[in-house]
């Protein structure tokens, strides 16, 4: 019986190569079957904002199993990526990428005799991801970077579970703790906690800059690295270009109910439809797909198809040596069909019989699923006023903040862009005409919800009112940062 998963042709190159990818499937015995889902540009032109039909959202959860190719979104008309959207739908909360030295593919580490085999872990739906943005006056524009505990969970426990069954002995946690303490430092706390749960596995953090440099210098030290949403997404392109570019990185969007599969390329529109583009990543993200459907054996025989043709030397036109003429997108496909049951000389991939369990039919959810951490104490412990003030000076606003203090609160400082201006700063930090001011409950006294809005209401009468962040503690946890210099 035939596993039947959604697939999504793309945009650009999209159709062509995922063609190539499927007849390579086929030719191998994969007892796949298709349903092609109405997902892409064309639909975003058609007036479908999400750029997929409703018929298309409901096959996919149906099914499970998303297998698609490069897709574009329109730029402008205020819409927002498929790519990304199908990602946090879904809460496919790991995104895997995998990268390694492919025989045919020169790099300057191969050229080096320095092989790469590595693996980086993004969290895929949280971070700037969420695309939360507003402009608070006309010259400040704010982005909200949501960094959640059960969130980062999901991603470094799935990160561990994947070194564990690649064989793996290390893992590292690339962050920028060191300046966002609360969010990063929240994402590498979750990583400590986790780690203990596996002591088999060697555990370091490092902060996301020194990653970058030792990873352009020292590929091979590394094994496995769990970062969150945007720095995962700069440094698995970076690795991509360790081993050849995005025409040779897979990537795999892993949920507990839906997995998406695709390559993470463009949709190249200069040359699509004349038979030029590279199949590879699609190739190798359908591998990825393959081996966590439980078709081991079959990704086995690809995968070492696909290496001994690069092997070879056969090559399309983006990559290879320019002496041998460069091969079609089918001829290529053609090339590895060809080699099935061929082995590269190092020896390959070792292949595992096809394991019997398969992802099925989805179970229907009746409700979205809500992780909440009960039983800590919470304390509000005062307010955040971030105000619009014309050309006024720092100890001007601070004369009109004064004006709203009453017997519970003191003020504390006021801020511009990030640096304490009040009631100590310099007079060389430059300003913007948008700062924060921090009221905090005087020693003892207890304060409400509403008196900390009380206080935002009665500034608007001098200034105005942007937004409002109340201050907590959280145990013995304090849930906010100082400025800089306070």
């Amino acid at each position: 019986m035939k596993t039947k998963i959604a697939v999504a042709n793309g945009d650009g190159i999209g159709p062509e190569i995922m063609q190539a990818v499927l007849r390579i499937f086929e030719a191998n015995n994969v007892q796949l079957e298709y349903e092609f889902v109405e997902m892409g540009k064309s639909y975003f032109d058609a007036g479908y904002s999400t750029g997929m039909t409703p018929a298309a959202k409901e096959t996919i959860e149906k099914l499970g199993i998303l297998f698609k190719g490069p897709m574009e979104t329109p730029k402008g008309k205020g819409v927002k990526s498929i790519n990304v959207t199908a990602r946090k739908v879904w809460n496919t909360y790991a995104n895997q990428r995998d990268f390694r030295t492919l025989n045919g593919v020169e790099t300057v580490f191969s050229k080096a005799g320095i092989p790469i085999n590595l693996t980086i872990i993004r969290e895929n739906i949280e971070d700037t991801y969420g695309g939360i943005e507003h402009l608070l006056t006309y010259d400040v524009a704010v982005g909200r970077r949501i960094i959640t505990r059960p969130g980062s969970a999901q991603v470094i426990r799935y990160a561990f579970e994947m070194a564990r069954r690649k064989g793996y002995t290390k893992l590292a946690c690339g962050h920028k703790a060191n300046i966002m303490k609360l969010t990063d430092g929240l994402f590498l706390e979750t990583f400590q906690e986790i780690a203990k749960e596996y002591p088999d596995i060697q555990s370091s953090d490092i902060i996301v800059d020194d990653l970058c440099m030792k990873l352009v210098t020292h590929p091979e030290n590394f094994e496995a690295i769990v970062l969150t949403n945007l720095q995962g997404d700069i440094v698995s392109d970076l690795c991509a270009g360790l081993v050849g570019g995005l025409g040779f990185a897979p990537s795999a969007n892993i949920g507990d109910n839906i997995s998406i599969f695709e390559a993470v390329h463009g949709t190249a529109p200069d040359i699509a439809g004349k038979g030029l583009a590279n199949p590879t990543a699609l190739l190798l993200s359908g591998i990825l797909m393959l081996r966590y459907l439980g078709f081991t054996e079959n990704a086995a025989q690809i995968e070492n198809a696909l290496l001994y043709t690069l092997e070879r030397g056969i090559h399309t036109g983006d990559f290879g040596n320019k002496s041998i003429p460069a091969a079609t997108t089918n001829g290529f496909a053609n090339a590895i069909i060809a080699n099935l049951g061929k082995v590269p000389s190092d020896g390959g991939v070792i292949g595992k019989e096809n394991q019997d369990i398969k992802v099925g039919l989805q179970q229907q959810l009746s409700k979205n699923k809500l992780t909440v951490t009960k039983g800590i104490k919470e304390e509000m412990v005062g307010v955040d006023v971030f105000v619009e003030a014309g050309d006024l000076q720092p100890n001007e606003l601070a004369e009109l903040a004064k004006k709203r203090l009453t017997d519970n609160f003191n003020l504390i400082m006021i801020s511009n862009r990030g640096t304490q201006v009040w009631p100590t700063g310099s007079i060389y930090t430059e300003l913007v005409n948008e700062y924060r001011v921090r009221f905090e409950k005087k020693e003892g006294k207890t304060v409400t919800q509403k008196e900390l809005l009380h206080i935002a209401a009665d500034f608007s009468e001098d200034a105005k009112v942007c937004s409002v962040e109340f201050l907590m503690k959280f145990g013995d946890k304090i849930g906010y940062t100082l400025a800089q210099g306070q």
